[in-house]
């Protein structure tokens, strides 16, 4: 079997998206990048405000219910079906349970052939790219470089302090069966 889903797991700011389009890139097949990030972007304003959905802090904290999960969960049985039809994944999240996140995604993959990247980044470093960007709450990068990675298992692990984005896709791309 050959993969099928990549899974990029790390903080915000951690540079998973600059990752995944060198991926597109410099792969042989077409893959399909999609991230936490549009399922959020796509969520009703009513989970976003709601307490049962998902909200940002002040201080880049960000809290998810059960409203949240129970969208979440549709959105990754389509993402696995996709992988099963045939359409090869880079699924570019956010474990911000960390192990518990893992096991969520790893249950709904179940039967696929997932990698599983890590991607670190320094929390001073992504909370530079964080300023830089614009578009996230102040904080969110630095209090995720850490607790995202708590108890998750890698195959593989890149470190976009360390390397340009190019450089990790073209590491991940080498461990791909």
């Amino acid at each position: 079997m050959t993969t099928q889903v990549i899974v990029l797991n790390g903080g915000s700011s951690s540079g998973k998206t600059g990752i995944s389009r060198c991926l597109q890139a410099i792969l042989p097949q077409p893959w399909l990048s999609l991230s936490v990030d549009d399922l959020v972007d796509a969520l009703p304003p009513s989970v976003l405000e709601g307490s049962s959905g998902i909200t940002f802090g002040e201080q880049g904290e960000v809290a998810v219910g059960a409203g949240f999960r129970e969208i979440e969960s549709a959105w990754m049985t389509g993402i696995a079906a996709m992988a099963r039809a045939g359409a090869r994944i880079i699924l570019d999240d956010v474990f911000l349970g960390g192990r518990e996140s893992q096991d969520r995604v790893r249950r709904q993959l179940e039967g696929l052939d997932v990698l599983w990247v890590g991607v670190r980044c320094d929390a001073e470093i992504a909370a530079g790219r964080e300023i830089a960007r614009g578009d996230r709450t102040g904080g969110m990068a630095a209090q995720q470089a850490d607790i995202v990675h708590e108890g998750v298992t890698y195959d593989l692990e890149v470190d976009t302090a360390k390397a340009e984005s190019l450089t990790c896709a073209r590491t991940i791309a080498n461990h791909l069966t």
